[in-house]
């Protein structure tokens, strides 16, 4: 049996069951060593059903931390997306503005959680350059660097470590996000259609479901160019956001669905 396989073992009950998030930190360790796990093969390693199984192996593939396969789960096959230092030195005036725009919202004394992303590395100089008395928790190490001089108190998440983007995802950063309740949380994504906002960075989607739910109220910051995008995975539904910052008023379907939704548009105008 390799070390992955090794399972703690009662002498009278026999194998002990992992807990859920034990389970898919299994998963997703598995699928570093070989490309391809079967479910079936899974669930004698972790003594549950096939079904239990199938249902991480879904919230994970939902997460965008793996992809589906016949039979089991494979590491997520992707086209290029640009890293986070070829996003941070593209459009830098608009997002610019955006980032001011955004903190604006932000008062002093707030919790605020923070995603990564180059729009909202824009928001943390700004409330750096403001002073800004938040206390801010990201999973973001620019956006901890950047903030953290000036901010009371800065909660950097743990979690595994993806050194094109200087962020962390996965298991363990849901698990501390989920300790939090927050005034407000601060999202980017890669894409904006009528079905609400999208991610094309591995782990980042489940990250921002997480900042949603802990958050009284919720904003996204995204560009224009991003408008009628679809990413990787789904995110949430129009409805789960407040407002959202831009740099130009969205048009036609998508300014119809925000509408519906009562979401308000902020627009980040020229200085």
């Amino acid at each position: 049996m390799s070390n992955t396989e090794t399972q703690d073992f009662n002498a009278e009950t026999g194998p002990v069951r992992l807990k859920k998030s034990d389970r898919r930190r299994q998963i997703l360790l598995e699928l570093k060593l070989r490309p391809h796990v079967r479910i079936s093969e899974l669930a004698r390693r972790f003594n549950v059903s096939t079904e239990t199984v199938r249902r991480d192996v879904d919230a994970l593939c939902d997460d965008g931390l793996i992809s589906r396969a016949h039979g089991g789960a494979s590491a997520p096959s992707q086209g290029h997306y640009p890293g986070l230092d070829e996003r941070t030195n593209a459009h830098i005036e608009e997002r610019e503005r955006i980032g001011l725009k955004a903190a604006e919202l932000v008062q002093d004394g707030e919790t605020v959680m923070i995603d990564s992303g180059s729009t909202t590395i824009q928001l943390a100089r700004a409330l750096a350059f403001r002073g800004t008395q938040c206390t801010v928790i990201t999973n973001s190490i620019p956006v901890a660097m950047t903030i953290g001089h000036g901010a009371p108190e800065v909660l950097l998440c743990p979690g595994e470590y993806l050194a094109a983007e200087s962020a962390v995802i996965g298991t363990e950063t849901l698990e501390f996000l989920a300790r939090f309740n927050v005034d407000r949380c601060m999202i980017g994504a890669s894409g904006l259609s009528s079905e609400g906002p999208s991610e094309t960075v591995r782990g980042f989607a489940a990250v921002k479901r997480m900042m949603l739910s802990r958050a009284a109220k919720r904003h996204l910051l995204i560009d224009s160019r991003k408008f009628g995008r679809k990413g990787l995975a789904h995110v949430g539904e129009m409805a789960d956001l407040n407002s959202i910052v831009v740099d130009a008023r969205p048009k036609g379907d998508l300014l119809a669905a925000l509408d519906g939704a009562d979401v308000e548009v902020i627009v980040a105008r020229d200085a």
